[in-house]
């Protein structure tokens, strides 16, 4: 028997915006793999991921300290996360009722501790975390936390410009086969939306929240 999990209510229009970014099953990044990295050394755990949250999966962009590429929508912590715009954290897992009989807290995982910073897109959609996990239960400062949803942030800066430069490429290609004036128009809006993410990225680099 599959286990219950939240749904937002928005969830159609949330997996068009996830899938709008073309990023699931797409090769590891170097760029991804240094920010759950950075994610785990701060937070002072074994295990960062960078966590989408598809239909039925959990599928990881990024993976640190953990061999699994995906797992069942019902078991991941992440489904929980993205019900909420803020930090979620559970201490410990064990010893939480939503989690006690997870088979990822009772099998050979044996998480105990998880904290979420959720990825939003442009339009607001929870698309999935940045989370770090630990075998122990644990705690995060403030000053953790803070860094935390800074890495965050530039994790979901870094889809939005992944995903511009390659609508960018596809235009250009376009515009070279057809010569179209709505190719021009386009490409004018990706330029204006990458110059955004530019300032995003700026902004999160200077400790400010990006607009």
């Amino acid at each position: 028997m599959a286990m219950p999990y939240p749904m937002p209510a928005n969830e159609a229009d949330r997996l068009r915006a996830l899938r709008s970014y073309k990023i699931l099953d797409t090769k590891p990044e170097e760029r991804f793999d240094e920010l759950t990295q950075l994610a785990a050394l701060i937070c002072g755990v074994p295990i960062s991921l960078i966590s989408l949250i598809d239909t039925d999966r959990q599928w990881f962009k990024s993976r640190f300290g953990l061999d699994v590429q995906e797992t069942p929508r019902a078991q991941a912590f992440c489904t929980h996360a993205i019900m909420q715009p803020e930090m979620f954290v559970v201490p410990d897992a064990s010893k939480d009722e939503r989690f006690a009989h997870n088979p990822l807290v009772t099998g050979d995982l044996h998480i105990r501790f998880y904290a979420g910073a959720p990825l939003a897109a442009r339009d607001g959609h929870l698309l999935g975390t940045l989370c770090v996990i630990d075998r122990e239960p644990h705690t995060l400062t403030d000053a953790q936390k803070e860094a935390l949803q800074i890495v965050g942030r530039l994790v979901i800066a870094n889809m939005e410009l992944r995903s511009d430069l390659q609508e960018l490429k596809d235009a250009l290609a376009r515009q070279a086969a057809g010569g179209s004036s709505e190719g021009s128009v386009n490409l004018e809006e990706i330029i204006f939306r990458l110059q955004g993410v530019a300032s995003d990225l700026q902004a999160v680099r200077e400790g400010k929240k990006p607009v």
